[in-house]
Formats: structure tokens, sequence, C-alpha cells
């Protein structure tokens, strides 16, 4: 229960223009900034320094722009530019060529397909250089259009592209099983959208469930699956299984992001398996930042200091 609490008192904040024109004033405007510890940037240039520091201590990179559920079509176009511009910048700066995009920065909330011929340009422009791109999933009524956008450009041999499942999702188990059949690439995470009861669990150890659930199909029956969790309970299911299984450390990788649980990150690599670190930036920071701090209230004190030492 503390939990839904949690993300619907953050996702109504997130949807604060005020408190988001507050926090853009102070939460990136120096290097100390609070906000900083969640996301690398606000521009790509930031974000290639941020990874390059990650990848120095052995972890494993994917690039993100954040902004979502864009409004025109030109938006969605020049979010598309963005993202071919990424992917020239990355091969220049020799840094692991993997990308993360969201649907409705793409235009799905405008016009299908128009978003899938965006991320058509960006996997044809990806797959030229070798690069992977993560197709992120956005909240339940973008489930079924973002798999049907997934399986059109897997379909037209796009084959250098994944996709996100949610274990707090109830469907999840099932498209995790067919994607699989696929031959695709699955990123599991637990969800840090407020969903309702109708279509999602509520409570922790549901959710906890169907994650260990969903990623023992991956482990077994999937390609090369990401772990997506800062739970130690939730990697520790996975080794275990993994052990059990006989599965190398190599057929699977964990993930984290930006600035969360440093110190796992850093065990996980000392301990040889694969890390990769989901690296954000962009002016369109507060609506995933606000997420972040609903998937983990502890960090509210730290960004209340932060805001309190900005001010001075």
């Amino acid at each position: 229960m503390l939990d839904a609490l949690s993300k619907s008192f953050f996702h109504a904040l997130a949807r604060s223009k005020r408190l988001e024109r507050l926090a853009s004033r102070v939460g990136m405007a120096t290097p100390t900034s609070f906000a900083r510890r969640f996301i690398a940037g606000e521009s790509a240039a930031e974000a290639i320094e941020a990874a390059k520091a990650i990848r120095a201590k052995g972890m494993l990179l994917t690039l993100d722009q954040l902004g979502e559920s864009i409004t025109t079509l030109a938006e969605a176009e020049a979010a598309t530019k963005v993202y071919l511009a990424l992917v020239e910048a990355i091969r220049a700066a020799g840094i692991d060529r993997n990308i993360s995009v969201k649907p409705t920065q793409l235009g799905l909330d405008i016009d299908q397909a128009v978003c899938v011929d965006n991320i058509t340009r960006i996997l044809e422009l990806a797959r030229q250089h070798d690069f992977f791109v993560r197709i992120d999933m956005e909240n339940t009524p973008y489930i079924q259009k973002t798999l049907d956008m997934f399986a059109s450009v897997w379909t037209s041999g796009y084959r250098n592209a994944g996709v996100v499942l949610q274990s707090a999702v109830f469907r999840s188990e099932d498209d995790a099983r067919a994607v699989s059949k696929m031959g695709a690439r699955v990123r599991l995470v637990k969800g840090a959208y407020k969903e309702p009861a109708a279509v999602a669990h509520q409570a922790k150890a549901d959710v906890d469930a169907a994650f260990v659930r969903i990623m023992k199909v991956l482990l077994s029956e999937g390609t090369y699956p990401a772990i997506a969790t800062h739970d130690p309970k939730m990697i520790d299911a996975t080794k275990a299984f993994a052990a059990e299984q006989g599965i190398p450390k190599e057929a699977y990788e964990f993930q984290m992001l930006y600035g969360i649980r440093r110190d796992l990150q850093a065990q996980l690599v000392a301990d040889g398996y694969r890390m990769r670190i989901y690296v954000p930036f962009g002016k369109q920071w507060f609506p995933y930042f606000m997420r972040r701090l609903g998937e983990r209230p502890a960090n509210v004190g730290f960004v209340v200091k932060g805001i309190l030492s900005d001010r001075g």
C-alpha cells in the first residue's frame, strides 16, 4: 500500500508545472546540483562524458534522451533527429553503441505509422553502425501499440532492436514468452508507472514474485535478457537461478539506472557479472526524476539537502 501511495504522490508532483519550473532552475545548474545524481546532463555531450567515466569502471552503457508524450509531428521529427545525431556522436566518442528510445517521444500518440517510420530511420542508421536500440515501455495504454510496433520492425529485419517488459503488469509473463519465441531481447523491469488494479499488481510482494517468474522465463527461454533492478533480493534470485540452471554469466546482464545503488553496481562488476548503466540526459528530465523518487522515497532526503545547498 505504501508503495502505491508513494508512486501516486510523486506522479502527481511530476505533473506540476510550477514545481517543474522551480526544480529546473536549480536541479541541473551546476555539476553538483541535486538532479545530476540521476541525470547525466542536459546535452548529449555531457551524457557522453559521464558515460566514459562509467565505462572506465568496467560497466556497459545505454544512452537515453529524456522526453515523452510529445503533441506534434514536428516534435516527433525533432526527437528523431536528436537520436540520429546521438548515434553519430556515440560513434565519434568510441563508447558502447547502445541507445534507448521512447515510442511516445517519436509520435506514437499522434500517428502510429509515423512513429514506426521514425523508429525505422533510427534502426536503419543504428544497424549500419552496429548499434543496439532498446525500445522502452511506457504505461499500460501503450503496451500493445509498442509491442505491435516492435513486431513490425523486427519482422522487417531490424534484429538490432529489443523491448522492455514490466513485472508489475499482469500480461507481461505471457508477453515475455511471446517475445522470447521471436528471438528478441527483453529488458525486465518492475515498472515505474502508477497503474490501475485491473491491469497491474499493486503490492510490492506481488510485483517481486512476478519479476522472479518472468526472470526465470527469460533466462530459460529468452535471448540475452537484461535483468534491470536495484533490489538485492531480485539480483540474488537471478544469480541463484542462473547457477542452478548452469546459465553462464555472459548469457545475460544486469542493468541499473545512473546514480542509483552505485555500490551494488560496482560489486556486481567485481563479481564478474555484466552490468549496464542506463544513462539519461536531456532538458525534459523532471518527470523521469520524479518517477525515480517514487520508486525509492529514501532519495528524497538527498534531494532536499541538494536543494538547500543549491540555494546557498
